[in-house]
């Protein structure tokens, strides 16, 4: 009774409760990066050094009142934030925090569940956040958000094909789905995958990017040619869902790419034995740390990096990306073959 159901609940009430509260002070570290390379101090006035300025933030948007528009479709106007928020959370059940722990006698996985498709599943349901910004911008019964949701849709199609066909190299370099058993083979072959498949990396990197609509391909949003894009018109708790969700597929996203290429919950050089003190490092830590660095270069590359123009990302991936990713997929298949 208490490994089949009160175990897992446990751990999915604290990922859950973890990533809301790690997305609401993404927001707070992206303001302060964004401030500090424009040499500004950033929210500076809730709290000391702004740090309780997201929940100044929440209870704002919590109060705000939650307008729509007149001519748009209820239904589908209130549906579209949940659609792209869903996907982003129950991603995380099949991502590994860490190995099999000893916990007041019990072992306990730090994971919530480990399915033997785990890879195809966070790919399939990645997948549907999209409709939700799609859904979001024909609902709202008006030109810019119809707009956005066009251009994220055929963005979709762009990167997508790209991404798949570059974790089916990793697929092949690994020889599971299993996003435990992916950490767990860099081990036994003593390297992280990220020297194995660089291609493979940069290519999920950029793949990542668009897939949470960030800059330097936010074409969804474009405030300057779409006054907002495909949330033009909406507020309140609506709104903030939409915004919760982008920095939880970003958390996603660095997740993913640290379990694939970083070793996960592995300390660097783990079969290297002059680096055993790193053992010593709680291996949730580990993953934290990877998945924090990867989260920083997302903001990074906000702050540094000018919008594509909407042609420039087209002609990206299917001219560069998906070329690059099917190269990449042969060479890995006649590098295993023949060694």
């Amino acid at each position: 009774m208490i490994d089949t159901y009160l175990i897992p609940l446990v751990k999915i009430l604290f990922v859950l409760n973890a990533t809301l509260i790690g997305v609401t002070y993404m927001v707070l570290l992206e303001r302060k990066v964004i401030a500090w390379v424009q040499v500004r101090l950033g929210p500076m006035r809730v709290g000391p050094y702004g740090i309780l300025q997201p929940i100044a933030d929440a209870v704002k948007l919590i109060l705000k009142e939650d307008i729509t528009p007149t001519r748009a479709d209820k239904w589908v106007f209130t549906a579209a934030p949940i659609i792209v928020m869903v996907p982003a959370l129950i991603t995380f059940a099949v991502i590994p925090f860490g190995p099999v722990v000893n916990l007041f006698g019990r072992q306990v996985p730090l994971y919530i569940t480990d399915v033997n498709v785990g890879l195809l599943y966070i790919v399939s349901v990645a997948s549907i956040g999209v409709y939700g910004i799609i859904l979001g911008g024909w609902a709202s019964n008006s030109k810019f958000p119809l707009l956005a949701s066009l251009r994220a849709s055929a963005q979709l199609i762009s990167y997508e094909v790209a991404v798949t066909m570059t974790l089916v190299s990793m697929i092949m370099t690994a020889g599971t789905l299993s996003m435990v058993k992916i950490v767990e083979s860099q081990y036994d072959q003593h390297l992280w995958f990220i020297f194995v498949q660089p291609v493979a990396f940069v290519l999920f990197f950029i793949g990542g990017l668009a897939e949470t609509n960030r800059a330097p391909f936010d074409m969804a949003e474009a405030e300057q040619e779409l006054t907002g894009g495909f949330h033009t018109e909406y507020s309140g708790m609506r709104f903030a869902l939409f915004f919760l969700a982008e920095y939880a597929n970003m958390i996603v996203v660095s997740s993913v790419a640290t379990t694939l290429f970083l070793g996960g919950w592995l300390a660097p050089f783990p079969n290297v034995g002059w680096l055993s003190f790193l053992g010593y490092v709680p291996s949730w830590m580990w993953f934290l740390l990877k998945t924090f660095a990867f989260l920083y270069v997302f903001l990074w590359v906000r702050a540094t990096l000018p919008r594509y123009r909407y042609d420039q990302l087209m002609r990206l991936g299917w001219k560069v990306l998906i070329p690059i990713a099917i190269a990449n997929v042969v060479v890995t298949g006649i590098v295993k073959v023949l060694f």
